[in-house]
């Protein structure tokens, strides 16, 4: 989604997003597994957003379009029906006000939702066959244009040139204050942690971002396995190629430190001048060794605690989904 943005923000000059309502959606595609006020809130933080349309009508007509005062809609190059099967975007086409930009490759929503739904450690093995893979891999992860056998295999292949596209490429300027938070960042723009702790990103972020009146928020993010030690389970879902590019698409985000140590050291602090080291109001999971990972940042007087406000984990969204299934 952040990379479908990224590129329609780049065919002009001011990009609207219009967002479904949650009605819409399961009337169209089924229960969404976020609310409406959940998926506003999403979207909006995504840095090439620069208004969203709330409550955007499914089927995207001339009127919706001169609404907003629009020259042209931007999708996919997949093709999005109605429940009756008809192009949702057949009048804009005929009109010529539309465009189309291409979808990442190797990013399928189904073969994230499988493996939310497997939850087990096995796309962090070097096992080639898992029984408990085998056992669904009919049931999962089966999009119409995925290669995988079974879900826990991303076929996502990051490139520098993807991160550059995704990257600010702004460096701090005297003045700045330079913040540092780090974490798995799973499934971003909704839930997940700074550390172990199970808050909002985005509500965190914004409220990190809000500390200070020149901000620049570096995002440290942990290796897979170094989540899947605190975190358990088969966490992170995403693994660290994908989570680096959905951090980097957060308007409050500047930096991103990709496999950054699981411990605030003395060298990661000086190295970037950091200022202030934010976490979030949920417990801190010792590091291996039994140590507390804001140990250093804590002696420098340098540490905060920051309250999100938001309740959102990811066994919640975990939850959310099997019930959406089973209703199914």
């Amino acid at each position: 989604h952040s990379n479908q943005l990224r590129q329609a923000r780049a065919m002009g000059d001011y990009l609207i997003v219009g967002v479904h309502t949650d009605e819409e959606i399961a009337k169209h595609k089924g229960p969404p597994v976020f609310t409406q006020e959940e998926r506003y809130k999403m979207v909006q933080a995504i840095k090439w957003v620069d208004e969203i349309a709330p409550g955007a009508p499914y089927v995207t007509t001339l009127e919706t379009l001169d609404k907003y005062n629009c020259d042209f809609c931007v999708h996919g190059d997949d093709i999005t029906l109605t429940i009756d099967g008809k192009d949702t975007y057949e009048e804009v086409k005929a009109a010529g006000r539309y465009r189309e930009c291409k979808r990442t490759q190797g990013v399928s929503t189904t073969d994230l939702v499988g493996r939310m739904l497997l939850m087990t450690k096995a796309h962090h093995s070097n096992i080639d066959e898992d029984l408990d893979y085998r056992k669904h891999t009919d049931n999962f992860g089966k999009g119409p244009k995925g290669r995988s056998p079974w879900t826990g295999v991303s076929q996502f292949l990051q490139t520098s040139q993807k991160i550059i596209q995704f990257a600010s490429g702004k460096e701090p300027q005297p003045g700045d204050t330079i913040i540092y938070v780090a974490g798995a960042f799973d499934l971003f723009h909704i839930l997940d942690a700074v550390l172990c702790a199970d808050i909002g990103h985005v509500d965190f972020l914004e409220k990190v971002h809000q500390l200070a009146e020149r901000p620049y928020i570096i995002a440290g993010l942990h290796f897979d396995q170094e989540v899947n030690r605190y975190k358990g389970k088969n966490y992170p879902i995403m693994n660290i190629h994908e989570r680096t590019l959905s951090v980097l698409a957060c308007r409050y985000v500047s930096e991103v430190v990709i496999g950054a140590p699981y411990a605030v050291t003395a060298d990661l602090l000086d190295h970037f001048r950091v200022t202030l080291v934010c976490h979030g109001m949920t417990e801190v999971v010792p590091d291996k060794d039994g140590s507390d990972p804001y140990e250093e940042p804590k002696r420098r007087g340098i540490f905060q605690l920051v309250d999100s406000g938001n309740n959102l984990t990811t066994d919640l969204i975990v939850q959310r989904i099997i019930k959406n299934r089973l209703a199914f």
